[in-house]
């Protein structure tokens, strides 16, 4: 086998040992002095790309959202405990940290620029990342078991994303949600059948629970339907007393409308089937309208319908940690959920 070492022709003759430890030592030094180098370039390129990220602090995307959401600037720091002249700094320090506008102001409206929309939909989803593990590291230890009550719908739609972000903050906590129409679930919340529910009801302002949700109701169809002016409009409807369907029939008879009812159902994907086939037009709330579905309106002379809203009832008495923790995070997600829309009428200048 050959010796390891050196080539043969730089192998050292005899007495020459000392040169070639000093070669090799010189040649470790430069080695090590050129990783060295390397290593500090490497490190001043990542210096000079964090300087170049903007500066995504919390507290400035929470009022950031927080304008969105409350529709001007003194509502926003009502909302995040701060003045006006704060929230207004804070929106200009964001958009220093950006090199970008995120509002566009133009007298008593604000709207969001192409890059405040895009941030918006981060900043969203950056805080409840926070909040989540947040809550994950500050509370981990909460468990028991909450009663959920909720309309079907409103479940089928918003809850699952919201349900499963408190689950995985919250592993210990178990979950106990009974859909039902809103008349059964205030039934069920009087005989203590439940610690929160979400209900469908008439706007009543602060008192009597929490709204969380503007319910802005529709009329849909299904492509296929034809419908004849002076015809009674055919209805698919859930049974009495359910609140769209006091708000279609009422609104109907106002409008001077005949109409009649084809389909009953307890459930809105039963009531859903029918309008898609074609059987009848329905209300819904039109954040909840499914594809395949369409608006109609005016120009089906059907009249405009009022809101309604969903409000968070919470049992009396003491409740548990795990149902404050459930009620603060849904009200919170919800909240953040309904200030979509990019463009704002403010309440100010």
């Amino acid at each position: 086998m050959p010796p390891i070492g050196p080539p043969s022709s730089t192998r050292p003759a005899a007495g020459g040992g000392s040169r070639l430890n000093r070669g090799l030592e010189r040649w470790r030094l430069r080695d090590r002095l050129a990783g060295a180098d390397l290593l500090r370039r490497s490190h001043l390129a990542a210096l000079d790309v964090s300087t170049q990220l903007p500066p995504f602090e919390f507290d400035l995307l929470r009022t950031f959202v927080a304008v969105v959401d409350n529709a001007g600037f003194t509502r926003a720091a009502e909302r995040v405990g701060r003045t006006q002249s704060t929230v207004s700094l804070q929106i200009k320090k964001l958009e220093e940290g950006l090199g970008r506008r995120v509002f566009e102001r133009d007298g008593r409206d604000l709207r969001l620029t192409p890059d405040g929309e895009i941030l918006l939909t981060y900043a969203r989803q950056l805080l409840h990342i926070a909040d989540e593990a947040r809550s994950r590291i500050l509370e981990p230890d909460v468990e028991g078991t909450v009663r959920l009550g909720t309309p079907e719908d409103f479940a089928t739609v918003y809850l699952p994303d919201i349900l499963a972000r408190f689950a995985r903050a919250h592993p210990r906590v178990t979950l106990d949600v009974n859909c039902n129409f809103s008349f059964n679930l205030l039934e069920g919340f009087s005989r203590g059948e439940y610690d929160l529910v979400l209900i469908k009801r008439e706007p009543q302002g602060p008192a009597g629970g929490v709204s969380v949700w503007r319910d802005v109701l529709v009329w849909v169809g299904g492509p296929t339907l034809v419908l004849a002016p002076h015809e009674p409009v055919p209805l698919a409807l859930a049974p009495a007393p359910d609140l769209y369907r006091k708000r279609a029939i009422a609104g109907l008879e106002a409008a001077g409308r005949k109409w009649r009812i084809v389909f009953t159902s307890p459930s809105s994907e039963g009531l859903q089937a029918a309008v898609r086939a074609g059987l009848a037009v329905t209300v819904l709330s039109r954040d909840m309208v499914p594809d395949g579905l369409i608006l109609l309106g005016a120009e089906h002379s059907l009249p405009v319908l009022p809101d309604t809203e969903i409000a968070l009832y919470q049992a009396p008495g003491m409740l548990s940690r795990a149902a404050q923790l459930l009620a603060e995070h849904i009200t919170h997600s919800l909240e953040v959920a309904s200030g979509r829309a990019p463009p704002i009428a403010t309440d100010e200048a």
